[in-house]
């Protein structure tokens, strides 16, 4: 899925599901997995999809047991987090330098991303709209720099076009230098933070959850949460129940 102006986030495999989480809960009593609820009625055994479940049964209304999801919501509740380890994905991410710089702070995560050491990096820069750099415009930022100036349209698009101008001459200089022999290693200096790079990343989903609940608030950088975001999307596809206990 599409990210800021030129990133995106996709899946490329994962592992595990909410059902494993159980399994993996249950190794202790080698039940296994016994199924999502409700389970059947306590008192008659009919199951809730059973055409005759729309009556009553004999001892009046059916109360119909919980499933499984009953020890899932306990064990993430009661922070009993290592069957959630049990399952995880990979995800090829684009996104600028700066991201990356914060992204990899998460070091419970497993990285690798494309090198300039051995190919030149394409020339897709990251340029905040207007609306991103009025973000914060009255407020105090405690995370940003100094608050000696306001923000305004104008100032926003002074910024973006000394930006834009900037990406073009560093491109420029980094193009010349492949031209003339420099080493990629070494030509790669001029490029800014703002340029794209990509990554694969690879984590249980435990660690998962634990970049959601940093990444996803409000204090964390405007441009990671949009990635959290996406992430988030992905977690919610693959592991729906866990997902929902995270966000309740």
């Amino acid at each position: 899925m599409k990210v800021l102006d030129h990133g995106y986030v996709t899946l490329v495999e994962s592992w595990g599901n909410d059902e494993r989480i159980i399994e993996a809960a249950r190794m202790s009593t080698d039940k296994g997995f016994l199924g999502w609820g409700p389970n059947v009625c306590k008192h008659c055994k009919m199951r809730p999809d059973d055409f005759r479940a729309k009556d009553s049964c004999y001892n009046g209304p059916h109360e119909f047991t919980p499933g499984d999801e009953k020890l899932l919501a306990y064990l993430y509740r009661h922070k009993h987090m290592t069957p959630f380890e049990m399952a995880g994905m990979i995800i090829e991410v684009q996104a600028p330098i700066f991201v990356f710089r914060e992204w990899h702070r998460h070091r419970t995560q497993s990285y690798n991303e494309m090198s300039a050491r051995y190919i030149p990096l394409p020339d897709v820069n990251y340029m905040p709209t207007t609306e991103r750099l009025m973000l914060n415009a009255g407020e105090r930022n405690r995370q940003a720099s100094s608050h000696q100036g306001m923000m305004c349209e104008a100032n926003a698009d002074v910024f973006q076009k000394q930006l834009d101008q900037a990406y073009y001459q560093a491109q420029s200089v980094y193009s010349a230098a492949l031209s003339n022999g420099v080493p990629k290693e070494l030509a790669r200096l001029i490029l800014p933070v703002g340029r794209y790079s990509r990554m694969r990343a690879s984590a249980n989903l435990r660690n998962w959850l634990q970049f959601l609940t940093l990444r996803m608030d409000v204090a964390a950088q405007w441009e990671i949460q949009q990635y959290a975001n996406a992430v988030a999307e992905l977690i919610s596809n693959k592991f729906p129940r866990t997902y929902e206990l995270f966000k309740s």
